[in-house]
C-alpha cells in the first residue's frame, strides 16, 4: 500500500461470480470464451494502492477484453479509478506480465488504458507496449517485486 493516496476512498464493487461456460462452438463463441478465462487470469489481480483487487474497483472488466485467436490478438483496456493515478502504469505492467505468463508466446498483447479515463493516457500507453520500456522496467528490482505483490494470490 501506498500511503497519501490520490484516491482515498475508491468505490468498492461487488465481486462476480466465476462463471464457467462449456465448449464454445462458433468463433464468436470462443473468442467470448477466451475473454472470460482471461478474465479469470486477471481478475485477482490486486491493486498496488488498495487492498482490493482490479475487478472490485471495476479497473478491468470482461468487456474490456477483446480476443482475435487468428491473428494471435489480445487487447486488454483498463479504466483507473481517477484521471491523475500515479499507478496506472504500474497496473499496466501487472496486467501484461500476468498474461505473459498466461498465454502461449504467439499471442500479441495490448495493454491500454481507456480513452479519456487518463490525464497523460498517451504516454501511458507507449510505455505499456514499447517492449524496451517493458524490459527496462522488468529489470527494476523494485518494480519487479511490486508486481509480483500484486500478482500474489489472495487468501481470503
Amino acid at each position: 500500500m501506498v500511503s497519501g493516496l490520490i484516491n482515498a476512498n475508491p468505490v468498492v464493487y461487488e465481486r462476480k461470480e466465476r462463471q464457467t461456460r462449456s465448449a464454445p462452438g462458433d468463433v464468436d463463441e470462443y473468442a467470448s470464451f477466451v475473454s472470460l478465462m482471461l478474465l479469470q487470469h486477471i481478475r485477482d489481480v490486486k491493486d498496488p494502492e488498495y487492498p482490493y483487487s482490479l475487478e472490485q474497483l471495476k479497473v478491468i472488466t470482461e468487456d474490456a477484453i477483446e480476443v482475435d485467436d487468428k491473428r494471435s490478438y489480445v487487447r486488454v483496456t483498463f479504466t483507473p479509478t481517477v484521471e491523475h493515478c500515479s499507478m496506472a502504469t504500474v497496473i499496466g505492467l501487472c496486467l501484461r506480465v500476468k498474461l505473459m505468463r498466461s498465454l502461449p508466446q504467439r499471442y500479441k498483447v495490448d495493454i491500454r488504458v481507456a480513452p479519456g479515463s487518463h490525464a497523460s493516457e498517451a504516454a501511458v500507453n507507449k510505455q505499456l507496449n514499447d517492449k524496451e520500456r517493458v524490459a527496462a522496467a522488468l529489470e527494476n528490482p523494485n518494480l519487479v517485486d511490486m508486481v509480483d505483490e500484486c500478482l500474489a494470490p489472495s487468501y481470503g
